[in-house]
Order: structure tokens, then C-alpha cells, then sequence
């Protein structure tokens, strides 16, 4: 029997927008005989400790996202990118629990493929599409430590930065954004501080 997390039901007790829908699709994943978590300050989703979906609530909808949404078939055709520069994730978008109540099946089939993909072990296939801005090579030359912090961090996590990084146009700009996130790099956390 798989148990209602705590820390779930407080997220969905002070959720501003798609309660109704987040507590629709709470229950059929946990019918699913999925472990339930707070991640990332959302509700997550996993199978045998690997994350499968989390539920994200955004203005417009619900989003459903599979961490390796890539590798699913998609029969339905009804996957959306998760964002310009993910390469696994794509999610499910929902407007209402008649919504989710009329494709509870295809839903469900969508959740147990991603298991059997998880169960699998097969991984995606990331392409580098951001190399590390000048400005960071030369502080890696400095900084052996934030060098080596850097590259211990996860590839998802390493990207991000890049990313945040590159999106400056000006070289000064670049190197203030370094200069200001060294002691996160260097404490092991995420972009976002975790």
C-alpha cells in the first residue's frame, strides 16, 4: 500500500490554482503503486527510487512531465517539449479534471510505459548543444576547486549555468554572472540554489 506523503498533501492544500485537477491526478498515480515525494518543491512521482513524473502547475495548465518523456512512443501525439532547451522531459498538459477523467487511459498507459522504460535502464542520449563560455574556462584556470565542483555537479545542473551564463551578451556581463554564483558552484547546488 503505497502512503499519501505529507509534504504532498500541504503543497496541495495551499496549491493557489488546479487543486481539484492535482488531487485527479494524485490518485491515479498513486493508484499506479507509485512512491510519492516533494521534489523541487512539486509532487513526484517515482519507481523503485527513480523519478518518474512530477506535476507541475502552471497559469495556463496542469503540466504532467515524464523525466524521460523522450523516449516515450507517443502514439497520441499529445506530448509537448518541455522547454527550448530540454532534451529528455516532456509532459502531458491538462485544463480540468473532465479533462483528465476522459483520458485516464491513455494516461495511464502513458505512466506504465515510462516504468518500463525506467525498468529498462535505458537512458537518453543527451547532445551537447552549449559549450562552456570562455569567461568560465578562464576562471576553471584560476580556480582548481570551482573547477572541480563544477564537473561534479549533474550534467542537468552544469547546463543550466552554461546556459545562464551564455544568455549574456557582453563578456562583462558573463563574468559578473560567474563572479556572483562561485559559492553555489562551490557548495555543490543548482542554479536555483538547491
Amino acid at each position: 500500500m503505497i502512503t499519501q506523503n505529507k509534504e504532498v498533501e500541504t503543497f496541495i492544500k495551499n496549491a493557489k490554482a488546479w487543486k481539484n485537477e492535482i488531487l485527479k491526478i494524485r490518485n491515479l498515480l498513486l493508484s499506479l503503486q507509485l512512491d510519492e515525494s516533494l521534489k523541487w518543491q512539486k509532487p513526484c512521482y517515482s519507481f523503485k527510487e527513480s523519478n518518474i513524473v512530477i506535476i507541475q502547475p502552471f497559469k495556463s495548465c496542469l503540466g504532467l512531465m515524464f523525466f524521460k518523456g523522450s523516449l516515450l512512443k507517443d502514439s497520441n501525439k499529445i506530448l509537448v517539449n518541455n522547454g527550448p532547451n530540454s532534451q529528455a522531459a516532456k509532459r502531458l498538459e491538462f485544463h480540468s479534471v473532465e479533462e483528465i477523467e476522459d483520458q485516464k487511459d491513455i494516461i495511464k498507459k502513458y505512466i506504465k510505459e515510462a516504468i518500463n522504460i525506467e525498468e529498462s535502464g535505458e537512458k537518453v542520449t543527451f547532445k551537447k548543444t552549449h559549450s562552456t563560455p570562455e569567461e568560465l574556462k578562464n576562471y576553471f584556470k584560476k580556480n582548481q576547486a570551482l573547477k572541480n565542483a563544477f564537473h561534479s555537479l549533474t550534467p542537468g545542473r552544469q547546463r543550466a549555468y552554461i546556459l545562464f551564463f551564455t544568455s549574456a551578451k557582453q563578456s562583462e556581463t558573463r563574468n559578473s554572472r560567474i563572479e556572483k554564483l562561485i559559492p553555489q558552484i562551490l557548495k555543490g547546488k543548482g542554479i536555483d540554489g538547491r
